[in-house]
This record gives C-alpha cells, structure tokens and sequence, in this order.
C-alpha cells in the first residue's frame, strides 16, 4: 500500500486551472457589482436623509431579457410611480410586483420631497432578480410560489402596481392571486383610495379584465413604453382614471 506522506500533490491541467480562474473572476465580478450597487442605494438614502437629493438610475441594472427583463422609459416609470403616490399617506403602503423601474421611481419622488421616513407611506418591492435587495425594502419573490410572501404582507397593501415578468396564462393567474393576497380586501370597496395598475401585453386583455374584475379594473388608454423598446404592445389595466389616463371604452365616446 502507498504511503500517503509521499504522494505528491494533486496538480490541475491547463483547462481545469484556466476554468477556476474563470469562476473566480466572475463570482469577483458579481461581487463588486452588487456592492456598487449597494453603494448606489446607500449613498441616496443618505441625500435624503441630510435633506439633499440624489436621484437613481436604472443604469445601475443592466435588463436581462433572459429574466424577460424590460425596464419603462423614465417618463412611464415616473408616471405610474406619480400616481401611486397622489394622495399618499404615511399611514398607508404601497407594493410594486415586478416593477422595478417604478419602484425606482417612487425612490427618487419620495427623496425629492424631502419627507422625513415617518412622514411617508411604506413601499415595498417583490421581486425576483436579487440584485434589488440593496435597497431595504426588497422582498424576494417568485411568481411560481404566488403566496411564499412574509406573513405581514398580507391585505396590507392600499396601492398596488403588477407587472407579470410572462405573457402566460399561468404567470398572469399567479401574479393576480399575489396581488389579492396583498390588497386590501376588494369585496367591500370601501376602501376608497385603493388603487391598483396592472401592465401588461394587450393580448392579455381579456384575462386580466376578468381575473381582476372584482378589483373594478379595466383597460386604460395610457401606453407604458419601454426604454429599448418592446415588440409586444403593451397595455395599462386601473382600477381608477386619472390625469393620466382615461378607461378605453369611455374614453373612445
């Protein structure tokens, strides 16, 4: 039997030592990435903070359209982001479902005002790509698991904006019932100042129409636009009109 001490140790071949270094250079890479990041997110939060404002950008995120990754142009971005924060209070909270663009949009609105944390509704971002989680208010999420949220979520929400990552029956289904889950409840509709804004592609338009139905949802004339454009058309579903936008069927009279 060989004895061990002498063996001679272990020696890599060119491939293998050439993929490690691979390995290495790209878990490098998406490590100083995630803290330019992180930086980015801190360094506004502290503008706020000392009063100053720094906006974000989605420059930061590079769109992977693997992930079917398609940010809104600034001016979308910031428009939804506008109306989800018209006649906000700090006793309410606002949830963006796989919108990112907008949630940065909403970041930026809020540090622009100037309001001090206490003084501004809650916002949340659910989320697949973990690149988003430099910013506090990240929550992972995966369409395929609608409901794996924190338990705190629940019907906590009183306004709403759902961007489905698929055009699939099976993804638009699922991201519907986590925003229910999420809402408050929309039986009743008391609750006035609800608003919910679903975007998506126009061929989805008769399935959100009826999965969101109990919401009073209903197909808007106002066209999100992608920054590098997007083959598919694409729709704005609200439950509300407003400045900017009017429901299709009354709007076309």
């Amino acid at each position: 039997m060989a004895d061990l001490d002498d063996d001679e140790p272990l020696a890599l071949s060119s491939n293998a030592l050439d993929a490690l270094k691979d390995f290495y250079a790209e878990r490098d890479a998406r490590q100083k990435q995630f803290e330019d990041l992180k930086a980015v997110a801190e360094e506004q939060h502290d503008a706020a903070t000392s009063g100053e404002y720094k906006p974000l950008s989605m420059e930061a995120f590079a769109e992977d359209w693997n992930e079917s990754q398609f940010w809104y142009s600034d001016e979308t971005a910031t428009a939804l982001a506008e109306e989800l924060l018209d006649g906000a209070t700090a006793e309410m909270s606002i949830v963006v479902v796989s919108a990112p663009s907008v949630f940065v949009q909403v970041k930026n609105l809020l540090a622009k005002e100037g309001k001090p944390e206490n003084e501004r509704p809650k916002i949340y971002l659910l989320e697949f790509d973990k690149r988003f989680e430099v910013f506090p208010e990240f929550v992972f999420y995966d369409f395929k698991s609608p409901l794996k949220l924190p338990p705190a979520l629940k019907g906590c929400a009183d306004r709403v904006i759902c961007d489905p990552p698929f055009l699939s029956e099976d993804c638009q289904t699922k991201a519907a019932l986590t925003v229910r889950w999420l809402s408050k409840p929309w039986g009743t509709m008391c609750h006035s100042s609800y608003k919910l804004i679903v975007c998506t592609g126009e061929r989805m338009e008769t399935l959100i129409n009826k999965l969101y139905k109990p919401a009073g949802i209903a197909t808007t004339n106002f066209e999100p636009i992608h920054s590098k454009g997007l083959s598919n058309e694409f729709f704005c579903y609200a439950n509300i009109e407003c400045s900017k936008w009017k429901w299709r069927d009354q709007a076309s009279h």
